[in-house]
C-alpha cells in the first residue's frame, strides 16, 4: 500500500500542471500521484499520459468527461491506494522540504499503534502581484508534534478556517463518511473540508508551510467578479452545508463550535458577494438565503444572524451594504482572500 495519494484535478492545464506535478515526484514510491484529466479538450490529457508513461510506479492518469471539480476529486478518491488523501489543484504546488517532513511524519504514525485521522500542516497564498506572501499558520490553535483530539484545540479564530490546502485526510475515513462532491459545482472544497470533520476523532499539526495556493489570475474560480457570476454555486455549497449537520448535536463542544463559525465565514462570503454585486436580483437572493437559514434552523439563523460577522453582513439600507462592504475589503487584507 501507499503512504499518500495525492489526487491533482486538471482542466486545460497545460500551460501549468507540469510545475505541480514536479513539486510531487521526490516523493518517489511512497506517493501515488492521480492526475484527472476532466474533460480537457488542450494538451493536458497528452501530457498526463507521458508522465504515466515515465513514471508507472508513481503516476496514474486517468481520463474522465467533464464533470467539474468535485467530480474529479471523487475520481481520484475513487482510485486512491494509499493510506492518506491529499488534493493539489493544477496551477498550485507543495514546497520540497516541507514535502519531505509531511511524508516521514505520516511514515511514523503509520507505523506506530496510533490511528492519524488528519494532519494539518501551514500553506501559503501565492498571491500574483503580492510582495508579501500571507501564511495561513495554526500554531495558536493546534499543539504540535503530537496527536490531538478535538479537545485540545484551542480558540481558532475566524479567518483561521481549514482550507482542502491545510489538510491531509485519512482515505478510510473519506470513504468510510460517504464523501462525494457535487458535479458541475464551484467551490466544493468548503464541503471536501466541513463534511468528514465529524468522523475525525485525531488531529496532528506540523508547522511547515508545504502548501503553495496560486492565487491571482484573472480565470479562477476565487476571483471576486467570477464568484459574483457563479454565485448560484456558491449558494449551492452554503445550502449543503447547511443541511449536512444539526450542529446542536455535535457531542464535542469544539468541534461544534468550529463548525458553527466555517459555516458563518461561508455564509458571509456568500452575504457579502451578493451584496457587492449590486444587482436587485441578487439583494433578493440574499434575503431568499436568510430566509431558507431561517426555516431550516431558526436556532442557526439566529447564531448567524447575531454574529458580528452576521450583523455586519446585514445591516440595512445603502449606507450598511457600504459599511459591509467596507468590512470584506478588509478582511481581503487580512487573509489575502481573492
Amino acid at each position: 500500500m501507499k503512504l499518500l495519494s495525492i489526487a491533482i484535478p486538471c482542466y486545460n492545464s497545460q500551460e501549468y500542471m507540469e510545475r505541480c506535478v514536479k513539486s510531487l515526484l521526490p516523493g518517489g514510491e511512497d506517493v501515488e500521484i492521480i492526475i484527472v484529466d476532466d474533460g480537457s479538450f488542450d494538451m493536458t490529457p497528452e501530457i498526463a499520459d507521458a508522465y504515466e508513461k515515465k513514471y508507472p510506479e508513481i503516476i496514474k492518469a486517468v481520463h474522465q468527461e467533464n464533470g467539474g471539480h468535485g467530480e474529479a476529486v471523487n475520481t481520484g478518491l475513487k482510485h486512491a491506494t494509499g493510506l492518506f488523501f491529499k488534493v493539489v489543484d493544477s496551477d498550485d504546488w507543495v514546497d520540497l522540504d516541507s514535502y519531505r517532513q509531511i511524508l516521514d511524519t505520516l511514515r511514523d504514525i503509520a507505523g506506530s499503534d496510533h490511528t492519524l485521522d488528519m494532519l494539518v500542516s501551514n500553506f501559503v497564498y501565492e498571491k500574483e502581484g503580492a510582495k508579501h506572501k500571507r501564511v495561513m499558520k495554526y500554531t495558536s490553535a493546534l499543539k504540535e508534534g503530537r496527536l490531538l483530539t478535538w479537545s485540545d484545540i484551542r480558540h481558532m479564530h475566524k479567518g483561521q478556517y481549514l482550507l482542502m490546502h491545510s489538510v491531509i485526510y485519512r482515505t478510510k475515513l473519506l470513504k468510510e463518511c460517504g464523501l462525494v462532491l457535487p458535479k458541475h459545482t464551484f467551490y466544493v472544497d468548503n464541503l471536501y473540508v466541513y463534511m468528514p470533520l465529524p468522523f475525525v476523532k485525531t488531529i496532528y499539526y506540523l508547522n511547515v508551510d508545504f502548501y503553495r495556493y496560486f492565487i491571482g489570475r484573472s480565470d479562477q474560480s476565487v476571483n471576486e467578479d467570477v464568484m459574483i457570476s457563479r454565485i448560484d454555486q456558491q449558494i449551492k455549497v452554503n445550502k449543503m452545508m447547511i443541511e449536512a449537520y444539526d450542529l446542536w448535536k455535535i457531542p464535542n463542544k469544539k468541534l461544534r463550535k468550529y463548525m458553527f463559525n466555517y459555516l458563518e465565514i461561508i455564509t458571509v462570503i456568500s452575504t457579502v458577494l451578493l451584496i457587492r454585486s449590486g444587482t436587485k436580483e441578487n439583494l433578493e437572493k440574499k434575503r431568499e438565503l436568510w430566509r431558507y437559514i431561517k426555516q431550516q434552523d431558526i436556532r442557526l439563523f439566529h447564531r448567524l444572524r447575531n454574529g458580528i460577522m452576521g450583523n455586519t453582513m446585514n445591516l440595512p439600507g445603502r449606507g450598511g451594504r457600504k459599511i459591509s462592504i467596507a468590512a470584506y475589503k478588509i478582511a481581503q487584507k487580512v487573509v489575502g482572500f481573492n
